[in-house]
């Protein structure tokens, strides 16, 4: 089994409709899965520099976001490699440019993810709500899953709660 610290990284704003799903995947992670130790779930919100140490200290990350490709609404997307970076560019709101500076400062100190997947949905809305639009938030459980594999890929089994 792999051991190196994998960090699940959920990111978005939570007001701003659609664009909180990363967010409320890690939640709904949190309330359904158990993780090993070396298994890190963090609610990212909008990624500032305070979460340099937390990038930092995991060799493996899996992000999951709102994800802007120019495929239809609610479309999910696994991004993995060059297509990272690729991502960054096309940036949907300021918290990708964010985790994107703290990777190019991480990658400068010789710091931080070995590999570095991206999960996402394409949004359906972006209003000022807490609440999902009904179609993104009918993706919920397929995300979830698309993160389990990921998961599992690394050799780790979560356990039901």
């Amino acid at each position: 089994m792999n051991l190196s610290p994998i960090l699940v990284l959920g990111l978005g704003n939570i007001l701003m409709q659609d664009e909180g799903i990363g967010v409320r995947v890690v939640e709904a992670l949190e309330q359904s899965w158990t993780f090993p130790e070396h298994v890190s779930l963090v609610d990212g919100g909008t990624c500032g520099m305070d979460m340099l140490d937390i990038i930092a200290s995991h060799r493996r990350m899996v992000v999951v976001d709102a994800v802007k490709t120019g495929a239809p609404p609610t479309t999910l997307v696994r991004l993995e490699g060059d297509a990272v970076p690729a991502f960054f560019k096309g940036k949907l709101s300021p918290h990708q440019v964010g985790l994107s500076d703290l990777l190019a400062t991480l990658r400068l100190q010789g710091e931080g993810p070995e590999s570095t997947v991206v999960i996402g949905c394409v949004p359906a809305g972006m209003r000022i709500t807490l609440d999902l639009t009904p179609e993104v938030a009918a993706k919920v459980p397929d995300l979830v899953g698309m993160v389990l594999d990921e998961l599992h890929a690394l050799g780790v089994e979560p356990m039901p709660r």
